[in-house]
């Protein structure tokens, strides 16, 4: 088998699970045993072993709602082995570096954490996708990938982590600055299932991303970002994320084109708003537009929990036009199954 041109049944010499070098055959033993015996998250990883060492091209996956609708899609296995090489490159996380993987694996990013493992020769300890996935571990990793959660809940011990990917959720400014004291190199990435996780990562204390290789940027006639990427998708995906493109390989994230708020013909974009808001809420919250009969739209803020006397003081960085009309209450938020808050719901059951 030619290392340097993998493909998806490939496992390089060097990969260790849980301290074990493992060939293809030996997975999917331990894949058999995790679904038998394991715990619920190791029963996902042996489900996804036997189907990334099946005779089938592809992977079935479910979409995030990022190009639009969720929906089941087929993903290349050849097209995820590219998405890991190009990881490697990246981020210089080559054969024989230690790596944790703590994310759920019935979703892309865990999934490809797998991949990455089989295919660059990782040394990968597995553990539960909790909050506190460092807990009694003291071992110290080259490499992880989190949701923001887990790094906020691990901020006393991510010093374990050499280099730690963010992704599932925008990484928060008073995340960004308990982070930034750490000797560990924090990436927020940005990237979905129909991209096979990152296409797109920078350091948090930068504001612009930076395409992985082989990764081009433009925008469509809405400015939302439109992702050309060679070697993963056979045509350019088509997001509902409003970019600022810099340059085809450079861009800003400004917020959801679905959540844009149309207010008195002045464009709000709730992610930047709340952004602002972050510091100073210390719970669950968002800000969206509903119907008004003369602004069109009007923004509110919507808060999770029983109702309380805001402080005036919130809303001390926000322009004229960024000041919630109404302050709302929701007794919890609507989630998808992968954890993602879904506003019009949310505002629905109010």
């Amino acid at each position: 088998m030619n290392t340097n041109n993998p493909t998806p049944g490939f496992v390089h010499s060097r990969f260790k699970l849980n301290g074990f070098h493992l060939s293809a055959d030996d997975l999917c033993r331990v894949a058999y045993s995790f679904i038998k015996e394991g715990d619920a998250f190791e029963k996902s990883i042996g489900m996804f072993i036997l189907d990334w060492f099946d005779k089938k091209s592809y992977v079935l996956m479910q979409t995030s709602g990022t190009t639009g609708v969720p929906k089941t899609i087929q993903v290349s296995k050849q097209a995820m082995v590219n998405s890991a090489i190009a990881t490697g490159e990246y981020f210089n996380v080559g054969a024989g570096i230690r790596a944790l993987h703590c994310l759920p694996t019935q979703f892309v990013a865990g999934k490809m954490m797998l991949v990455r493992a089989f295919i660059l020769g990782w040394d990968m300890d597995i553990a539960a996708p909790t909050a506190t996935p460092l807990d009694r571990n003291d071992h110290v990793y080259d490499f992880a990938a989190m949701v923001p959660l887990q790094a906020q809940q691990s901020v006393s011990r991510l010093n374990q982590v050499k280099i730690l990917i963010l992704g599932g959720a925008k990484v928060s400014s008073a995340l960004v600055n308990e982070l930034q004291n750490l000797q560990t190199e924090v990436f927020e990435t940005y990237g979905m299932t129909e991209t096979i996780t990152h296409i797109a990562a920078k350091h948090i204390d930068e504001t612009a991303f930076e395409a992985l290789p082989n990764i081009t940027l433009s925008t469509d006639e809405r400015g939302c970002l439109v992702i050309h990427a060679e070697g993963l998708t056979y045509e350019p995906v088509v997001t509902n994320d409003v970019a600022d493109v810099i340059n085809k390989t450079h861009f800003i994230w400004l917020g959801r084109y679905d959540n844009v708020i149309n207010s008195g013909g002045i464009k709000l974009y709730p992610e930047q708003i709340e952004e602002k808001l972050a510091s100073y809420i210390n719970r669950r919250f968002f800000v969206k537009g509903m119907p008004d009969e003369a602004l069109g739209e009007k923004l509110v803020l919507v808060i999770e929990g029983d109702k309380f006397e805001l402080n005036p003081d919130v809303f001390s960085e926000l322009d004229k036009y960024e000041r919630p009309k109404d302050v709302l209450f929701a007794d919890k938020f609507s989630e998808t199954g992968s954890g993602k808050l879904q506003r019009a719901e949310t505002l629905r059951n109010i």
